[in-house]
């Protein structure tokens, strides 16, 4: 009989506890359910172990593992049982890996080796007796060549770290020690949800790391993101650094995880909330965001070239605080690429289109040219400038600092908190309307400079906009003219 207070589930593995403890316990949702799961996974040496987890299930498939055939106790699939009986009842559950694949036996007369005597037997024998006298020829050769010296010892093999990731060409871990990674993660606490799956604070051989886990109805939107995260010459410090990206599964349950660097101050959309900018921390912040955009528009011609990207969901919760005040550039799963060799926009299969917010007036229009990939870069500045927007309103002014404007997102006055799609139109194509700016921006430094920036991001004219390399310079030079007036 089900308890009202839901199940008593022994909780066992990072992934399934839901604050990382072994062998504790946890409690369903009433109508849940309790599991175990195994898999054969590589440890750090690269040993094949077999990998125990249990813990709770929610009633629906929505949780963040699924059980599919929790109704059916006695008929699961291979590698994870379900219960829901009594309590700790799945101390007592041993599913089974599925059956190894077929050995060379069972493969037919087509792969077994030739027979003694024939001609394919004696040529490899021949080469064997080739091979091995060479090679023995090539050891007399050096050991006289040596003359008594010995080289050194080769270095130990040394367990990849986070600081591999940032090396290279920066498209994170190579893909092999990827999965290793993926296997390795142990689960924190939920850190924050949206509409593609919920993020987790992980840690990896000691060190914090973000896990971004997909719904399973956004796997475009995971393929796509980690696509564009493994292109060459991607990383850079305003772009959030990418580690590795995996599928886990036992054919019941599916995770679809991006593991990315961890910054514990959150998106700017938090951030500014509570914490009130000065004029030097909004340039840095501002200087920051527009070169991780200039980076990512930029393409760079060569055999290891990057094409360029545009991102097409710029919003201040796409965007990271990290610890050093900069800012970098997240979530790419609507991201298009340019692929000059044949003259051609890459646009992703996803059925997301943004956030209505923040979509340039020609998008809600429905006049993007999709073939043009100018126009996707374009959309990302009018977004852009709303963003400097959100940032400026934070900015104090004034001997005291006392004048500063509430965090707000752009439009809060003119549409609803949820707006649709017809509601920005009628704000942004029909009237024409862009966030209001103070008067006391105008009136003082840098307040002034990003007000003019915005506005020339913003304008109804596409090709008016400024590009992201040309904010990057003016603010680059601003900041210059200011150091060397204080100096």
């Amino acid at each position: 009989m089900r308890l009202s207070r839901g199940l008593e589930c022994e909780c066992a593995g990072g992934a399934a506890c839901p604050d990382g403890a072994a062998n504790g316990t946890c409690l369903t949702q009433p109508g849940g359910y309790c599991f175990v799961a195994v898999e054969e996974v590589l440890d750090e040496n690269g040993y094949i172990v077999l990998d125990r987890s249990a813990g709770c299930l929610p009633p629906d498939e929505s949780g963040f593992m699924q059980c599919k055939s929790a109704q059916v106790p006695h008929q699961h699939p291979k590698g994870i049982e379900c219960c829901s009986d009594r309590d700790l009842c799945n101390q007592r559950l041993s599913p089974l890996l599925p059956a190894p694949p077929a050995g060379p036996d069972d493969a037919g007369p087509a792969l077994r080796p030739p027979a003694a005597g024939s001609p394919a037997a004696l040529l490899a024998a021949a080469l064997c007796v080739a091979l091995l006298a060479a090679l023995g020829a090539c050891l007399l050769l050096l050991r006289r060549r040596r003359a008594g010296k010995r080289p050194p010892s080769p270095p130990a093999p040394r367990a990849p770290t986070l600081a591999d990731a940032s090396s290279g060409s920066g498209s994170g871990l190579p893909l092999l020690v990827q999965r290793t990674v993926a296997k390795q993660i142990q689960m924190v606490e939920s850190v924050g949800k949206g509409r593609y799956g919920e993020v987790w604070l992980a840690r990896w051989r000691g060190e914090k790391v973000a896990v971004k886990v997909f719904f399973t109805t956004e796997e475009a939107s995971w393929f796509r993101e980690t696509e564009i995260y493994q292109t060459v010459l991607m990383r850079h410090e305003n772009i959030l650094g990418f580690i590795a990206a995996d599928i886990k599964g036992t054919g019941s349950w599916t995770q679809m995880l991006l593991i990315t660097d961890y910054h514990e101050n959150g998106s700017l959309h938090d951030y500014l909330q509570t914490v009130v900018l000065d004029a030097h921390a909004l340039m840095t912040m501002a200087y920051s965001v527009v070169s991780g955009l200039a980076h990512l528009h930029m393409d760079i011609f060569g055999t290891s070239g990057k094409p360029a990207i545009a991102h097409r969901d710029i919003k201040s919760k796409n965007i990271l605080v990290k610890r050093d005040g900069q800012c970098a550039i997240a979530d790419f799963g609507l991201a298009v690429r340019y692929v000059a060799e044949r003259n051609e926009v890459d646009i992703a299969p996803n059925t997301r289109v943004g956030t209505r917010r923040y979509m340039a007036p020609e998008v809600l229009a429905e006049r993007l040219d999709g073939a043009n990939f100018e126009a996707f870069k374009t959309a990302d500045m009018y977004s852009l400038g709303l963003v400097l927007w959100e940032m400026c309103r934070r900015c104090a002014t004034g001997d005291k600092a006392q004048h500063v404007e509430a965090y707000a997102l752009p439009y809060h006055e003119f549409v609803p908190p949820d707006p649709s799609f017809e509601d920005m139109h009628a704000v942004v194509v029909a009237k024409g309307i862009r966030p209001p700016v103070p008067a006391r921006w105008r009136a003082s430094e840098p307040l002034a400079t990003l007000a003019a920036l915005m506005a020339e991001c913003w304008h109804a004219n596409p090709p008016v906009r400024l590009t992201a390399l040309r904010v990057k310079k003016t603010l680059a030079r601003y900041n210059t003219e200011t150091t060397v007036k204080l100096v």
